[in-house]
């Protein structure tokens, strides 16, 4: 038995996934969206079916859905695994980009954005404050430890960002024009969203554990 123990193979352990590549996977789809958006006629004069698509917005919609399943099939096959949150994403882009080239209608993917967040936003703060449990700390966990405290005013912290981007996201696709709203998503969403997470590193700081306190 004992040899049989030595000789038995050691489980794989999933391959680690470096911060660059998941910001390539993650900004990728956005990336072909903005380039689908900009360039929908020449794509629709060059792709056949493309074409029946209509207007470069439903051009890039069909892109972004391509895109994204990419994406996420790239991450299971270099990673082993799907992180949560784009996971959650990917299946709204999935479903409203459908809706979206399905009715010929822009509203779908437009308010894709505030749904995501919005919904995050919820389970986030209400999480916290209805069941007393921090959602994020199963996002995180992996990838550094802090305390209680900490895990509390972090996952505040995403939350009201989470549902203030959800209303930006209202704003601009209510009040300006397509191809700015896409702008925004790709060049504004992005930088905005890593300014946030780097300004809560203070706080992860303070609030960090040492394999003592663990």
């Amino acid at each position: 038995m004992a040899d049989e123990a030595t000789m038995a193979p050691a489980p794989k352990e999933k391959p680690a996934s470096s911060p660059a590549l998941k910001l390539a996977l993650e900004f990728g789809p956005l990336l072909a969206f903005f380039f689908a958006n900009a360039r929908g006629e020449w794509l629709a004069g060059k792709v056949g079916f493309l074409g029946a698509l209509g207007e470069p917005i439903f051009v890039a919609t069909a892109v972004f859905m391509v895109a994204t399943v990419i994406s996420l099939s790239l991450s299971w096959a270099l990673t082993r695994t799907i992180p949560i949150m784009p996971l959650v994403a990917g299946v709204v882009v999935l479903i409203f980009g459908a809706l979206t080239l399905w009715l010929h209608d822009e509203l779908f993917i437009k308010i894709k954005p505030t749904i995501v967040n919005g919904l995050f936003a919820a389970l986030l703060l209400g999480g916290l404050f209805i069941f007393r449990v921090s959602l994020l700390r199963y996002v995180f966990d992996t990838a550094f430890r802090i305390d209680e405290e900490g895990w509390h005013k972090l996952t505040i912290r995403w939350g009201l960002f989470l549902a203030f981007m959800a209303l930006v996201n209202e704003v601009l696709w209510r009040n300006f024009s397509t191809d700015f709203w896409v702008a925004f998503k790709v060049w504004g969403n992005l930088p905005i969203t890593l300014a946030f997470t780097l300004a809560q590193m203070p706080l992860i700081m303070r609030h960090s554990l040492d394999d003592e306190d663990e």
